[in-house]
């Protein structure tokens, strides 16, 4: 059985909303065990003996979009993935006046185009490429107003990518 980990993009923002419990209902219901769901921002993990990672996006997409009535986005990875990612995190995790942010993409070529900015002041936005994802470590209260922020909120991303904050990296794998 492998351990799974869904990040569903903008659910509880922008009109958006899922109750956790109705969420692992429907995981649940696609036949998924040990389904549990963190925080209230569309963090579910789950065990399947699937291992087609894209039919099983698929699936969850399609039951998102039936159930709640939204164009679901979804990346989904796996709780070896998630530990990596925690681990390589190339910034210093513990500065207080930092965010530590970790891109997901559910495309390797969008995170090679997200990373590839132009022109950024690394004390103002630190990203670095990491297998699978693109760091990020702003400073904190600027997550919406720095120049690679503004990138990142592009219509062309919205599709395919999604960020999760470190320590709710570590709250998924429990």
């Amino acid at each position: 059985m492998q351990r799974w980990i869904a990040l569903l993009r903008g659910v509880n923002v922008g009109g958006v909303a899922i109750r956790s419990a109705e969420l692992a209902e429907l995981f649940r219901g696609l036949g998924f065990d040990d389904v549990r769901t963190v925080l209230a921002s569309g963090n579910v993990v789950f065990t399947s003996g699937r291992t087609d990672a894209s039919a099983l996006k698929r699936d969850i997409e399609s039951a998102l979009g039936e159930r709640f009535g939204y164009d679901a986005w979804t990346v989904l990875t796996t709780d070896e993935h998630v530990a990596k990612v925690i681990e390589a995190f190339p910034f210093d995790a513990d500065d207080a006046g930092r965010q530590p942010w970790v891109i997901f993409a559910s495309d390797e070529a969008v995170l090679d185009e997200v990373a590839s900015a132009d022109g950024l002041d690394p004390d103002v936005d630190p990203i670095a490429r990491g297998k699978g994802v693109v760091y990020w470590n702003p400073v904190k209260g600027t997550t919406t107003d720095t120049p690679f922020a503004k990138r990142l909120a592009k219509a062309r991303f919205r599709p395919t990518t999604t960020n999760r904050n470190l320590r709710t990296l570590g709250k998924l794998l429990g």
